[in-house]
């Protein structure tokens, strides 16, 4: 059971460094939804009633400005600290509805964070370099597997 929460936290954290409100999002509507319980914990407010809509519009926001050619890299330490720290609150998440340490899902959901980061750049970089495409595109594709991903994950948790 551990195994495989802390494995979520890693996944969901490695979804958050590609788009880092959209795992907060999601883990904030399943909490508001009650498919994951973290009452009891500091955990807790991401089940408030304006949560969710307070990141969701956060989220679409980033969405957009991710398109922009003057957003900064997610390599840029202000984008990698959000990754890490965001990937962080959506690992502690799951792991705490689980009824385990938060703090068991901080570490690999802010490692996940970092990974996804990384990962996502490169392989945005080389499907923008390689499919001749325009870089927005790219990040369409994207923007569908972090939702996508962020869903399944938190399914899987709860």
């Amino acid at each position: 059971m551990t195994a495989g929460i802390i494995a979520l936290a890693f996944a969901i954290g490695f979804v958050d460094g590609l788009r880092c409100l959209t795992p907060p999002a999601v883990v904030s509507w399943a909490a508001r939804l009650g498919f994951i319980d973290l009452d009891g914990t500091w955990l807790a407010f991401l089940g408030y009633a304006a949560t969710p809509y307070i990141f969701t519009v956060l989220a679409l926001a980033e969405f957009v400005g991710d398109k922009l050619p003057t957003t900064p890299s997610r390599k840029a330490p202000l984008g990698l600290t959000a990754r890490l720290v965001l990937g962080a609150l959506a690992g502690a998440a799951l792991v705490a509805a689980a009824h385990q340490s938060w703090i068991l899902g901080a570490v690999p959901g802010a490692l996940g964070g970092l990974a996804g980061a990384l990962i996502g750049y490169e392989i945005r970089v080389r499907s923008v370099r390689r499919l001749g495409c325009p870089d927005w595109m790219v990040a369409l594709a994207e923007d569908a597997v972090a939702v996508g991903g962020a869903i399944l994950i938190v399914a899987a948790a709860s």
